[in-house]
C-alpha cells in the first residue's frame, strides 16, 4: 500500500564521451573527460558533464584519485519548453582496488562527491547553491575476448550504486542504480572505442517518483604517454 502512489517515469537516451589520459610519471597521471548526454526522442540536450581528476598508484592493486566536476543539468523533460539549466560544482575522491579473477580484471571504486547544486524555486535561478554528499560504489569486470597484436576486444560490466547524504536529503537517500554492459575495442595502444548499454533508475527528491532509463554509449578513449623510456 505505501508503493501505491509509486510512479515511475521512463525515457531514451544516448551519451557519447571522450576520456583523455594523461600519464606523467609511473604513479601519476592525469584523467579528463567530456560526457554529452542527449535525448533523443526529441532529439535534446540532457546533462553535460565535464571532469578532470588526478590519479595516484599507491600500489600495484591500489590507486587513489582526486578530481572536480563541473555540470550542466537540462530539463528533466525533453519536452519541456523550459530552457532552464542548472549548474552543479562537484568535488570527489575515490579509492579503487583492483584483483585478478582467472582473466577478468576485478575493480572496486568507492567513491564520494560533495555536491554544489545551484539553488531554483518554481523554475527560476536563485542565489547560492544547495549541498549534500554522495557515496559511490561500483563493482567492474573487465573480461578479454580477443587480443592480436596492439588490438584487442573484451567486455565491460558494471553495476554502481549512488546514496545522498546530508542535511538537504530527506527522502532520497537512494539516489540511484546504473548496471551497464558493454564491448570495448582497443585500436591502438593510444586509443580505444567502448559501446555499451546502461539501466539507470534514479529515485527523485520526492521519493516516490523514478527515472527508468534506456541508454545507448559511446566512448572513446585516448591515452598519451609522457613518461621517459629509460633504456
Amino acid at each position: 500500500m505505501g508503493q501505491a502512489d509509486k510512479s515511475v517515469l521512463k525515457q531514451d537516451l544516448f551519451w557519447v564521451r571522450y576520456q583523455n589520459q594523461l600519464t606523467i610519471s609511473p604513479k601519476w597521471l592525469l584523467q579528463s573527460e567530456v560526457d554529452t548526454r542527449m535525448y533523443y526522442r526529441p532529439l535534446k540536450e540532457h546533462h553535460l558533464v565535464i571532469r578532470s581528476q588526478a590519479r595516484y598508484t599507491l600500489h600495484e592493486q591500489v590507486q587513489a584519485g582526486v578530481g572536480f566536476t563541473y555540470a550542466l543539468q537540462y530539463p528533466q523533460d525533453p519536452r519541456s519548453k523550459s530552457d532552464l539549466v542548472i549548474r552543479e560544482l562537484r568535488a570527489q575522491h575515490d579509492i579503487t582496488l583492483k584483483q585478478k579473477v582467472a582473466e577478468a580484471t576485478i575493480n572496486h571504486r568507492y567513491m564520494l562527491e560533495e555536491r554544489f547544486i545551484r539553488k531554483v524555486q518554481e523554475n527560476e535561478l536563485l542565489p547560492g547553491y544547495n549541498f549534500n554528499f554522495r557515496f559511490r560504489y561500483r563493482l567492474q569486470a573487465e573480461i578479454p575476448l580477443i587480443h592480436r597484436g596492439n588490438q584487442n576486444l573484451g567486455l565491460v560490466l558494471y553495476d554502481e550504486v549512488m546514496l545522498n547524504f546530508g542535511k538537504t536529503i530527506v527522502r532520497n537517500v537512494f539516489d540511484q542504480n546504473r548496471i551497464y554492459g558493454g564491448v570495448k575495442c582497443g585500436l591502438s595502444p593510444a586509443f580505444a572505442m567502448e559501446i555499451g548499454y546502461l539501466f539507470w533508475y534514479q529515485q527523485r527528491s520526492s521519493g516516490k517518483d523514478f527515472y527508468s532509463r534506456d541508454i545507448a554509449r559511446l566512448s572513446i578513449y585516448h591515452k598519451v604517454n609522457l613518461k621517459r623510456n629509460d633504456k
